[in-house]
């Protein structure tokens, strides 16, 4: 009997990494969807759905923007002379007003600049979702906690009812 390899999904449009976590850590504001600067290997690991933003954050270097703490992991079939260093700081594509007004918003009120997600558009083209957040306190964590649960009981009674 032979043995089939297991086929690997390749994401060409939709999401590729997700920051679950930040909706419930930080209070979203408004979200900026800036192009991401990557290199050849890290767009192949990026599409195989690789990617780690858990522990990244924005901000501006000398006048740019950049993702710093993005964990790309090297991708396995490449050559060895394609290779990088996995959590560089990637440069983020914006245009000079946008950038103007997270510095504003990072240094008057504050705010902290969360990657929410990265994602290829129709284009093919990967882009990362920045979401302008202040931290939340911890009983507003509590009342979101309480909230889901709720719901998740609701529903779970609505389907036991329907079912007698």
């Amino acid at each position: 009997m032979a043995v089939v390899p297991k086929k690997k999904t390749i994401i060409s449009i939709g999401t590729a990494a997700q920051n679950r976590r930040a909706r419930f850590d930080y209070t979203i504001g408004q979200t900026f969807e800036a192009g991401l600067v990557l290199y050849g290997p890290e767009v192949k690991s990026l599409r195989l759905g690789r990617a780690s933003i858990a522990e990244a954050w924005a901000g501006e270097r000398e006048g740019e923007m950049f993702l710093f703490g993005c964990h790309i992991p090297e991708y396995q079939a490449g050559s060895f002379m394609a290779k990088f260093d996995p959590v560089r700081p990637k440069k983020l594509l914006l245009h000079q007003k946008e950038i103007r007004t997270l510095v504003g918003a990072v240094t008057r009120d504050g705010a902290t600049l969360v990657p929410i997600e990265i994602l290829f558009n129709e284009k093919g083209r990967a882009k990362v979702v920045i979401g302008l957040a202040v931290g939340k306190k911890l009983h507003d964590k509590r009342h979101a906690i309480a909230s889901r649960d709720w719901q998740r009981d609701k529903a779970r009674m609505m389907r036991n009812k329907g079912g007698e």
